[in-house]
Parts: structure tokens; C-alpha cells; sequence
């Protein structure tokens, strides 16, 4: 992979970096699995819950961090009670042929 062209550091001295940057939204354990399941449908809690093997809590955490990074859409679905389901926002829709790359990698260099 080349280097980037444009070589610019934040103020702390450390390189500005895209790749970083996309870490510090889905580069945490549970976030790509929540996107592939929202991508499959899957778009309430309990149901991202099930498939993905999430902690309720690391879960909960996860969703936040997702929707706050503009990756994920949180709605109402029912109002008494309240309950909402998760749908992939355009950036969110911009990961999955990431997703398909990585299950490829995953299939021929990581399966067991």
C-alpha cells in the first residue's frame, strides 16, 4: 500500500491517518458484527443480541458508539413501550462490501 500523499499530523504530533480514524468507530470488538447484522436484517436489540453472542451491556455500548458515529439510525418502532430498532445509515450501507472483503479474508486466511 503507498504511503499517503498528504503527510499532516494532528497537533499532538501523531499522523492523521484515515484508517485510524474508521478504527475509532468500528474498530472495537462487536461493532463490525452489529453492522453485519443490521445488514442482514436483524434490527432490534434482542435480535443482534442472539446472533452476535454480545454481552446486553458491551451491546448497548456498541450501539451508541455506532449511532453516534454516524454509521448506524436508531427508531421508534412502538411507543408503549418504547422500543426502537437499528437501520444503517449511508455510511453504514458503505461497509458491507467491506464486510463481503473481509469474510472472504477471513474464509481463506483465518478459518480454522
Amino acid at each position: 500500500m503507498p504511503a499517503p500523499e498528504d503527510d499532516r499530523f494532528h497537533v499532538d504530533g501523531t499522523r492523521i491517518c484515515s484508517i485510524a480514524d474508521a478504527l475509532e468507530i468500528v474498530g472495537d470488538r462487536w461493532s463490525l458484527l452489529v453492522v453485519r447484522e443490521v445488514g442482514f436484517g436483524n434490527t432490534r436489540f434482542e435480535q443482534i443480541r442472539e446472533r452476535t453472542g454480545a454481552p446486553r451491556q458491551a451491546l448497548t455500548a456498541r450501539l451508541r458508539k455506532l449511532e453516534s458515529g454516524g454509521v448506524l439510525e436508531r427508531r421508534e418502532y412502538q411507543q408503549r413501550p418504547q422500543r426502537y430498532e437499528y437501520v444503517l445509515t449511508e455510511a453504514g450501507r458503505d461497509l458491507i462490501p467491506i464486510l463481503s472483503s473481509l469474510r472472504l479474508w477471513g474464509r481463506e486466511h483465518a478459518s480454522g
